[in-house]
């Protein structure tokens, strides 16, 4: 079974915030890893669809790269992100239908709001059922 809250550290939701921010008309994607003591690193990987504005598509070659760099550290993936420039904050079909990592949280971000930003969280299940988490955010 999954969690129904996720608390996610202040440090990590700012550096995903500013990531979307830096590509506001492409949307951005990576991974998210967690160590055993529970911290968070951000691993952006470029994004290569044909349609960038629209959807994501992971560099392979920086995906495998990234994937080996976490397996090295002994840390494990938490969470994939991107960002709708346009959207809302939830997963579109074409990003339910490429969930490669089903242990992994999907977190959304949407730069679709007028001076605020959006972040989601969710678990896409093996029957394509969608689950949204409740985020939490901590000062560390």
């Amino acid at each position: 079974m999954h969690e129904k809250e996720i608390v996610l550290p202040r440090k990590l939701v700012n550096e995903l915030l500013h990531n979307a921010q830096l590509s506001e008309d492409l949307e951005v994607c990576g991974f998210i890893s967690k160590n055993k003591t529970g911290q968070y690193t951000c691993h952006p990987v470029q994004n290569i669809a044909e349609t960038p504005s629209k959807r994501f598509l992971m560099a392979p070659e920086e995906q495998i790269s990234v994937m080996k760099e976490i397996r090295d550290k002994g840390e494990e993936v938490f969470a994939i992100y991107h960002s709708h420039p346009t959207a809302p904050a939830r997963p579109s079909i074409s990003d339910t239908e490429m969930p490669s990592h089903p242990e992994a949280y999907y977190l959304i971000i949407s730069l679709n709001t007028k001076g605020v930003l959006e972040m989601r969280c969710f678990k896409l299940l093996h029957d394509e059922n969608i689950v949204e988490i409740t985020l939490r955010m901590v000062e560390e």
